[in-house]
């Protein structure tokens, strides 16, 4: 149990969460709010505790999560991602809890804070970089193959019929003429008097703070010139809108060499190969084909650091299914009461609503609702994301893609931009399948055995921005260590980049020794650091940045009782563990979400 503070409107409020274990899945929940004093907070926070202790809280831990659970009206408070290893607190240690500001953070403090500790930076930097084109660092990478992993562990093991594939990101010209890239994968671009381009629904969306997708050049240039909007860059009159096409094309060898294109979505690599893979795999459908890459867009004008880049990555799920069967799903009852975030395009007067799946029957079909539910039952329960910072956004008919039957976006409410596309699901039809079976000539039908059917699968699209979805993560777990004035990255455990430093409190032979020894024996299960440059404390600090989940310290003590001093990143709370234990200790921690505090003894320290 702990305390945290939000600031609102520079005004500080402090509430006391707890972590909550609801079968597998361990959440932070707000208990109480405690004021706006930290001292009156730290009293009141005591008071609640020792009221639930006498409750008997342990032995009716299934009763107080429902009283919790009903006393909590509203999610103001700060998220805290709810680390595995965190654990309640009696009244008596309150006061040593460290308290963490939820600290909003810009796009630029995003990009310098990225830099200093390795996650990333602009590709080619000492020759000035390159607009919209990122490197990842040794951080950077880590973090984000975390994020892909969990990815691939959620969404393939939905169905035994869904697999991974890999595919070039170069393909064929005759590959986007088939699917509609060449004639309309376009961008709007504004002139100006002085010839300074822009993106024009950026210009128009940066002035007007509204949304202008689905409009036509004239229409951009229309509203343009009826709201007065001059060049951001140099504030002359705008004179044009024009369309350009976003491919990056290619010549391949040379002389009378065949015209190709770097790929602008990854969607375009499971539909190609579809025939193969369907006749291979020999499944029934649904038939799932997933696939994690690059894709490359000469967008106008790159922006919002990794938001917004000529080159990203995409984890994109392709279900191919029979279109007679969309109101069907054999797993539909699992969600049937499950509350969904959502803004429908009809209702969004009424903001977000929360509804339940069955009740979205009306609207949308069933195979695409369980899908919905599943995609956000991954933000919420596997990378545990604020829940009243995420939301389905519907596009209406004039916003969304003239292929889509249906579409809604996922989007996080950042600090910096407020709500952002992190990816989408899209029901596609056959739109995509039929265009590569006309320019191919390839029979792309497919003849399900139960039905007797033979029929062109509708596809319905899972999309996930990765850099997105990475700029997503780090700004939910961006904290601020109010007391020693440092910044605590409360990544989950799962994606933490470092799980474990090991740290000799002194430059000394023997302390080093055994030191060593633990690190060569723990990077063989996870990615570790050893670190015996400077104080504790900085040290401590450095780790807490990156969001290293445990800091193991190996003193004096350590000779004699062969035990070692465990250090929690987000509560500074420390256990003594045994040297033979540990790697057993930290895999049941890390991997199997086990309470730290029941391998070894709980030890105060002064240092946090």
């Amino acid at each position: 149990m702990y305390i945290t503070k939000q600031k609102v409107k520079g005004k500080n409020y402090y509430y006391l969460r707890k972590s909550i274990r609801d079968g597998k899945k361990v959440m932070s929940k707000n208990v109480a709010y405690l004021g706006k004093n930290k001292k009156d907070a730290q009293i009141k926070a005591k008071k609640i505790i020792s009221q639930m202790n006498k409750m008997k809280f342990e032995k009716k831990d299934g009763i107080l999560n429902e009283k919790i659970k009903k006393e909590q009206k509203s999610k103001q408070g700060v998220f805290i991602n709810s680390s595995k290893s965190q654990s309640l607190r009696v009244a008596s240690q309150i006061k040593e809890e460290i308290i963490l500001e939820k600290k909003k953070i810009s796009i630029e403090e995003m990009a310098v804070f990225c830099k200093r500790k390795g996650f990333v930076y602009a590709s080619g930097e000492i020759y000035g970089g390159l607009a919209g084109f990122f490197d990842y660092g040794h951080l950077g990478v880590l973090l984000k193959r975390n994020f892909e992993n969990l990815w691939r562990s959620f969404f393939l093991g939905l169905d035994g019929n869904f697999a991974e594939i890999e595919s070039s990101e170069i393909m064929p010209e005759k590959v986007f003429i088939a699917s509609g890239h060449l004639k309309n994968f376009n961008d709007f671009a504004s002139k100006c008097k002085k010839g300074h381009i822009e993106r024009a629904d950026h210009l128009l969306e940066k002035n007007l703070k509204q949304r202008f997708e689905g409009l036509t050049s004239e229409q951009l240039f229309e509203k343009i010139k009826e709201n007065k909007i001059l060049c951001s860059v140099c504030g002359s009159q705008i004179e044009s809108v024009d369309i350009v096409n976003m491919m990056f094309p290619l010549q391949l060898g040379f002389g009378n060499s065949a015209k190709a294109f770097l790929r602008p979505e990854t969607a375009q690599s499971p539909y190609v190969n579809f025939k193969v893979q369907s006749g291979v795999m020999r499944k029934k459908l649904p038939l799932g084909l997933a696939l994690i890459g690059r894709a490359y867009r000469n967008e106008l004008s790159p922006r919002n650091f990794l938001l917004r880049q000529r080159a990203f990555t995409q984890a994109e799920l392709q279900i191919f299914f029979n279109p007679s069967k969309i109101n069907e799903h054999e797993n539909f009852e699992d969600v049937k009461d499950y509350f969904l975030n959502v803004v429908l395009s009809d209702e969004r007067i009424k903001g977000i609503q929360k509804i339940k799946c069955r009740d979205l029957l009306e609207k949308i079909p069933k195979f695409y609702i369980y899908y919905l539910a599943k995609v956000q039952q991954f933000y919420f329960n596997v990378l545990e994301l604020p829940e009243d910072k995420f939301r389905f956004y519907q596009l209406n008919e004039h916003e969304k893609a003239f292929y889509n039957k249906y579409h809604f976006d996922m989007e996080a409410d950042l600090d910096a931009v407020g709500w952002t596309e992190i990816g989408g699901v899209h029901y596609r039809t056959d739109h995509d399948l039929k265009g590569h079976q006309e320019v191919s000539n390839e029979n792309l039908s497919f003849f399900d055995e139960d039905s007797k059917e033979k029929f062109i699968p509708h596809v319905l699209e899972l999309s996930f921005g990765v850099d997105r979805n990475f700029y997503s993560i780090l700004n939910f777990a961006y904290f601020y260590n109010e007391k020693r004035q440092n910044i605590v990255l409360r990544l989950h455990p799962k994606l933490a980049p470092v799980k474990v430093a090991i740290f000799p409190i002194v430059k000394r032979e023997d302390f080093e020794k055994i030191s060593e020894e633990i690190f060569n024996d723990l990077k063989k299960e996870f990615n570790v650091v050893y670190d015996k440059s400077g104080s504790i404390g900085r040290r401590y600090a450095r780790n807490d940045e990156i969001g290293t989940l445990f800091c193991i310290t190996i003193d004096e003590d350590s000779l004699k009782n062969k035990k070692v001093t465990v250090r929690i990143r987000d509560s500074a709370e420390q256990v003594r563990i045994k040297i033979k234990d540990l790697r057993e200790s930290l895999r049941k921690v890390i991997n199997e979400g086990e309470n730290i505090f029941k391998m070894g003894k709980i030890v105060n320290t002064r240092k946090k």
